[in-house]
């Protein structure tokens, strides 16, 4: 069984809607699996500033929807900082070499 799985909500150009429907779809259904950790795609924005997807996970990843699905989260401009915590909770996330700094990820645990 893989422990860390990816999830490219970016693939395809979805609506905010649908790319949250999707995660929260993919990260019960990963839970279920046994994944211990997804590294969500989401892009960080053609503009440059921030895409409503990226947001809108980030913001849907501290909600009370997922609080029994999502153990922790970080953004990976964050990275630098939380690997050594998050790999202290997924020892598979040591394999995951291109995070750092990648403001178009974000790394989830599962509980």
């Amino acid at each position: 069984m893989k422990k860390v799985a990816t999830l490219n909500l970016e693939q395809g150009g979805p609506s905010v809607e649908h790319a949250l429907m999707h995660m929260k779809n993919s990260l019960a259904t990963y839970k279920r699996q046994g994944v211990k950790a997804v590294v969500i795609i989401h892009g960080w924005g053609s503009s440059g500033v921030g895409g409503a997807i990226r947001s809108a996970v980030r913001n849907a990843l501290r909600g009370d929807d997922l609080r029994g699905i999502v153990r922790a989260f970080v953004a990976c401009e964050e990275w630098s900082h939380k690997r050594r915590e998050f790999i202290g909770m997924c020892k598979a996330l040591e394999d995951e070499r291109h995070l750092d700094g990648n403001e178009g990820v974000t790394v989830v645990v599962l509980r």
